[in-house]
């Protein structure tokens, strides 16, 4: 029985860990090719490429290398983001902090999308999938004003891109996760337990999510199985969207 993704190609950035590496996987085993991406070299992906997704002429050649690869592209995974330390109340985060992480976060998800749709059109069409987060729809418990604020322009801007090129055969859609369980929040909550408690005690379910878990919802996504889904807020989040407290 073939994959979901039998046939495509997929770029697939912040590929090197979490929820990146295990969309790579998934993707994989799928059916589709796919260029792992990250800042440096050894990404998981039939592909790999060490791209810094802040640089638009990386990001452009990025994709004209794998169209010359495979011949085509026609998924879309933005998924490179940062969360750094120095991220924190709007009193505190100093403008190099908030710049730097507008770059990763944002900046390079319009890059992606201004360089890799043009190959998806090309395809005859496509899917885009841009990381957001449920900080993007909710107030974060902990402050990360620039990393909010980024995962905000993110969702705004993937419902103007999916409501733009809905007639042109490319689907775009937010993927907002909740807290994951990734290297990077494993270091938070080694850092300070107590911050990262708090992250945990809204979400309904009760745990974290699995990268593996996302990474589910992110091939449903690029799959036909979401064919009518575009312009959407899509959550995989434990339910903290949806709770105004959490049981006991």
């Amino acid at each position: 029985m073939p994959g979901r993704l039998e046939g495509k190609v997929a770029v697939v950035t912040g590929a090197a860990g979490g929820i990146g590496a295990a969309t790579v996987e998934v993707f994989q085993r799928e059916g589709a090719k796919v260029v792992g991406v990250d800042l440096l070299e050894g990404a998981p992906g039939d592909l790999s490429l060490a791209v810094d997704v802040t640089d638009e002429d990386a990001v452009k050649a990025m994709y004209d290398r794998a169209a010359e690869e495979y011949g085509h592209v026609d998924v879309l995974f933005n998924n490179a983001g940062i969360s750094p330390d120095d991220d924190t109340s709007v009193l505190e985060t100093t403008y190099e902090a908030w710049q730097r992480v507008q770059d990763v976060n944002l900046k390079s998800v319009f890059f992606c999308c201004k360089h890799g749709i043009p190959h998806l059109l090309n395809a005859g069409g496509g899917s885009v999938i841009n990381t957001a987060s449920f900080v993007a729809i909710l107030g974060a418990a902990t402050s990360q004003i620039s990393y909010t604020a980024s995962k905000g322009g993110v969702l705004a801007l993937s419902r103007e891109l999916g409501v733009e090129l809905a007639r042109q055969g490319v689907r775009v859609n937010a993927l907002c996760p909740g807290p994951v369980d990734t290297p990077l929040l494993r270091e938070l909550f080694a850092k300070d337990p107590e911050r990262a408690a708090r992250r945990l005690v809204h979400v309904p379910m009760g745990r974290f999510g699995k990268a593996e878990e996302i990474a589910n919802g992110v091939l449903f996504l690029a799959s036909d199985e979401s064919s009518f889904m575009t312009a959407s807020t899509f959550l995989v989040d434990g339910g903290i969207s949806g709770a105004y407290v959490t049981p006991e």
